[in-house]
C-alpha cells in the first residue's frame, strides 16, 4: 500500500460466479477511487492432474482436454473483464493453472506485489451462512498483504 493507505495495485479472484462478479464491481470502484490497477485472476485446474493411472495403466492423451479447460478458463476471464468494463474499468486478466486456487492467488499477488486481494464468498443459507469458502479462507489466511471478503 502507498504511505498514503491508497491502493495502487488491487487482485481479484474471480471464479465466475455471483459472488465473485460483486468482487470485481468493488473492486473497480476502489480501483477508480485510488487510481489503481484491477487485475482479475482466474486458476483452473489441469485435468491432468486429478488422474492417477494405476500399475501397467497407459496414461491417456489429456491435450484436446487440456485445451478445452483452458479455454473454458478463458471464457470465464473474459466475462470477469466484461464486468469490470461495465463497472467503467479496464482491468487486466491473468489465467493461472494451479491445483490449488489459494496458492497460486496469494502466489500471483505477492508476484505484482499487490496491495490488497478481493475475493467473494458463497452466498449460503441458515447456520453455513456465517462459514467463509474455503478459497476465501484460505487466502485470508495465506496472504501477506490485505484481503477484502465481499458478500
Amino acid at each position: 500500500m502507498a504511505s498514503n493507505g491508497a491502493f495502487r495495485s488491487i487482485i481479484v479472484a474471480f471464479d465466475g460466479s455471483k459472488d465473485s462478479e460483486k468482487a470485481v464491481r468493488v473492486a473497480c470502484s476502489m480501483g477508480k477511487e485510488y487510481g489503481a490497477k484491477v487485475t482479475l485472476v482466474h486458476v483452473y485446474r489441469s485435468p491432468s492432474t486429478v488422474f492417477a493411472p494405476g500399475p501397467g495403466m497407459p496414461v491417456p492423451d489429456f491435450a484436446d482436454l487440456e485445451k478445452a479447460t483452458e479455454e473454458a478458463g478463458r471464457a470465464i476471464l473474459s466475462r470477469g473483464i466484461d464486468v469490470a468494463s461495465e463497472s467503467g474499468v479496464k482491468a487486466k486478466g491473468e489465467l493461472v493453472e494451479s491445483s490449488s486456487a489459494v496458492e497460486a492467488i496469494v502466489t500471483y499477488a505477492m508476484q505484482e506485489k499487490a496491495d490488497l486481494i478481493v475475493v467473494g464468498t458463497r452466498g449460503m443459507t441458515g447456520f453455513r451462512k456465517l462459514v467463509l469458502g474455503s478459497v476465501s479462507t484460505g487466502v485470508v489466511g495465506h496472504a501477506g498483504c490485505p484481503v477484502l471478503v465481499v458478500r
